[in-house]
């Protein structure tokens, strides 16, 4: 069996908006982001007043994660979400961070993820299915963290990820596959490169396999009818679009 090919190097920052994020799905998150390199910065911000935030206060010894006090200066305005973003710019500016996690489902950090991302990095949001769409769509990847930590506690208890219904893969994606499909180079026999249509696919979105209970994108091509795939030498994986 062929070892899993090295993380990246990279220097990651995981900021998080302890009102909007769960401390119970922190694991999978930080096992997500390994894709980016190593999470060496991990702040959480919130008033750590309010007794709602006591399971991030746990977090912070097990997780090491700096906390950042942030009061409640004046009601209805969230201050947070202001030095969070503030913060974010500084070790974007600074240059030594390569890759960004944002918890949160709030839509208010929209241009703060399309920022980040036109100095060209990646930044993956984490977020709740009630996460507006702006925010979704301005992540490099967007991630639904229920989903994730459903399909970690399915996989500790031997589930497979792949054995998701098919019926979890909406019209919407199976079109946004085949569009990528389509725009993708192909061979005399008509398949291309999943890791081909997969970049295409996550550059018109912030689509994530995960977000449908699937591990690989090659387990979500499995499950949807409209495409046959084949494995070749050195262990690619080629789609074709069958219907």
């Amino acid at each position: 069996m062929a070892s899993p090919p090295p993380l990246p190097a990279g220097n990651v920052a995981l900021l998080i908006d302890a009102d909007n994020a769960s401390p119970a799905t922190l694991d999978p998150v930080l096992t997500v982001l390994a894709e980016l390199g190593t999470v060496n910065i991990r702040r959480v911000y919130g008033n750590w007043r309010k007794t709602a935030l006591k399971g991030w206060a746990d977090a912070t010894l097990t997780h090491g994660i700096e906390p950042y006090q942030q009061f409640d200066i004046t009601k209805g305005k969230n201050a947070t979400d202001m030095r969070m973003t503030i913060d974010a710019m500084d070790l974007l500016f600074r240059g030594r961070v390569t890759g960004f996690g944002l918890m949160s489902s709030d839509s208010d950090f929209m241009p703060l993820a399309m920022r980040i991302r036109q100095e060209g990095l990646p930044v993956y949001g984490f977020g709740s299915s009630r996460t507006p769409e702006g925010f979704r769509e301005a992540c490099s990847r967007f991630i639904d963290v229920q989903a994730l930590l459903d399909s970690e506690t399915a996989t500790k208890q031997g589930a497979v990820a792949t054995d998701a219904p098919s019926a979890a893969v909406s019209d919407e994606v199976v079109k946004l596959l085949i569009d990528a499909y389509n725009a993708s180079k192909r061979d005399e026999r008509g398949f291309a490169s999943l890791n081909d249509v997969g970049q295409r696919a996550g550059n018109r979105s912030s689509f994530d396999t995960r977000n449908y209970g699937f591990a690989r994108l090659s387990d979500l091509i499995g499950a949807v009818p409209n495409f046959q795939s084949e494995r070749r030498e050195g262990g690619r994986v080629y789609v074709k679009r069958v219907r």
